[in-house]
């Protein structure tokens, strides 16, 4: 289809396309449940590499000879990840992790991780959490999980004295938790903001097309007011939603954080908005889809139930309802934006 490495810096053969770019093409993707991969992606966090790692793991992901998984989340501080339980003990010039990952996207086909680890507990993500590249030949291991999400394949990854060497560690040792936020707020920002409309508008579609031609006691579902209600309020929720995903890939776009990683409080919090208001949006949407269809809606001869399964993780994973509630409100009270000076 003439896509590759959208993200990817045109040095290393991507397209390099700004943030607004990539979220219309996202946007537009996800309307088809068929799996498609955008070559020449990958993770953020490996452009902030050194050369030596570059040569390793960039480029060799790039190509598509190493697939790569994001490993952050553990099952004791999901939402809190700066509580993490995995630690990396120095041991001459090599790292000993060891802990539990949980819920990592690719993990059971990747060829390395880009593990963060507690190398000081008592400092948390100011100076006590550290990234690291960790092929898998270094001894990790990976159980599939098996959930109720037919697109995501999350798995357990476990750390038994896995031995990293030195020139594994991503940046500054005690300062990689920035590499995990620069990744999870772009993805808060514009990618699952922008599958969200997608679906709904696709579902939408199905419904807008059913309610014209499905009869119930003689006249089109179309004119029930209850069915026009429930498509009124969800073309305006879309409508809503976009407002959010493309400033916030604008503001992303003229900060440059999409390529230095060096997110602003502003670019935090609407990117926490953008995430949270979207996610409930499409799980909104369908809900009201599945309802206009009614039995059919439930059957698998459609796409609804499937989509019904597969948007609810969009309101957990990146950072749970709860947590981007937290983290918007923190701003505001701690005064790092102010009301109505968002751009």
């Amino acid at each position: 289809m003439g896509f590759w490495g959208i993200e990817t810096p045109e040095e290393y053969g991507g397209a390099n396309m700004p943030p607004t770019t990539q979220a219309i093409i996202k946007l537009e993707l996800s309307k088809s449940f068929v799996p498609f991969k955008f070559g020449g992606w990958v993770h953020n966090i490996l452009f902030s590499c050194n050369e030596d790692q570059k040569q390793r793991y960039l480029i060799p992901a790039v190509q598509g000879e190493k697939a790569v998984c994001f490993a952050l989340s553990e099952a004791s501080s999901a939402s809190d990840a700066t509580n993490m339980q995995t630690t990396a003990k120095k041991d001459g010039n090599d790292w000993i992790i060891n802990g539990e990952k949980i819920w990592i996207t690719g993990g059971h086909s990747a060829d390395f991780a880009i593990v963060f680890a507690a190398n000081d507990k008592s400092k948390g993500a100011k100076g006590g959490i550290t990234a690291f590249l960790v092929d898998r030949e270094m001894g990790w291991k990976s159980e599939l999980i098996d959930t109720m999400v037919s697109n995501h394949e999350p798995a357990t990854l476990i750390f038994d004295n896995v031995r990293v060497p030195e020139e594994n560690v991503i940046g500054e040792v005690g300062y990689g938790f920035k590499y995990a936020m620069q990744f999870i707020n772009h993805n808060r920002g514009y990618v699952i903001p922008a599958y969200s409309i997608g679906a709904a508008e696709r579902m939408l579609s199905m419904a807008v097309e059913y309610a014209n031609t499905r009869t119930s006691f003689g006249k089109p579902l179309a004119e029930r007011q209850a069915i026009q209600w429930m498509i009124a309020n969800s073309a305006t929720d879309i409508e809503a939603a976009k407002g959010f995903l493309f400033r916030s890939a604008a503001l992303a776009e003229k900060e440059g954080s999409w390529k230095t990683g060096n997110d602003s409080n502003q670019f935090r919090t609407l990117s926490s908005m953008a995430k949270l208001y979207n996610a409930n949006m499409v799980n909104r949407v369908v809900d009201d889809v599945m309802q206009i269809f009614g039995g059919m809606g439930v059957t698998k001869e459609l796409p609804i139930e499937r989509w019904y399964r597969n948007v609810r993780v969009y309101r957990i994973f990146e950072g749970s309802d709860e947590m981007l509630r937290r983290t918007i409100a923190k701003n505001l009270l701690n005064e790092k934006i102010k009301v109505g000076e968002i751009e």
